[in-house]
């Protein structure tokens, strides 16, 4: 009883949280409550027995995503009104995209069918926890049934970060950028220029 008033609490704060990151007004206030749904799907994941990806989700999506999203919003000058002035320019496309998805969401729920093995798959005896930890089992799976698709994960985000230092570091004209190579090789000969000066002759 009190596990099932806990899952409805946490659930019922997921959902408003979630609902309010995409009402707020204040940019701000979206990422500080997108903190507070992801605090409070780890707290599902709690209840489901699966410690390790409550850890990972708070330490890698609060701790260091969701902050980048607080630091860059606070830290760029968007005038949010202007963004705000095509809106309604913009909405019949929306809508005629979100009746489309809509429509698609329809199809796919109703020929849903689960497989003729799910059932004997739900009922099979899960190990126990001093037999297996939660991050072993975790690992079994990423490493034996999805391997191939964990480095081709890997691979997509090794592309994605090398594109975007291509991208940041792009030469444009009139912009000035550091040079080491040719800082270490300057010497006191190419870079110091010695002027004698008579006495009482000015510069």
């Amino acid at each position: 009883m009190i596990a099932a008033l806990i899952f409805y609490m946490f659930a019922a704060l997921t959902v408003g949280s979630a609902v309010l990151v995409i009402s707020a007004r204040n940019p701000v206030n979206s990422v500080l409550f997108l903190i507070l749904c992801f605090f409070n799907a780890a707290g599902l994941f709690l209840l489901l027995g699966a410690e390790f990806l409550a850890m990972v989700l708070v330490v890698v999506y609060v701790g260091a995503v969701a902050v980048l999203f607080l630091f860059v919003v606070m830290m760029l000058d968007i005038n949010f009104l202007k963004l705000r002035e095509g809106f309604l320019q913009y909405l019949p496309t929306g809508a005629v995209i979100g009746l489309v998805l809509l429509v698609e969401l329809a199809t796919l729920f109703g020929g849903w069918a689960f497989a003729p093995d799910v059932e004997a798959l739900i009922r099979a005896p899960t190990p126990a926890v001093a037999d297996v930890s939660n991050t072993e089992a975790l690992g079994r799976v990423l490493y034996t049934n999805y391997a191939y698709l964990f480095q081709a994960s890997g691979l997509v985000l090794l592309v994605a970060m090398v594109g975007t230092i291509l991208l940041t570091l792009r030469r444009r004209e009139g912009v000035r950028k550091q040079v080491i190579a040719d800082q270490i090789a300057r010497t006191a000969k190419n870079s110091v220029e010695i002027v004698k000066v008579p006495t009482g002759g000015g510069i």
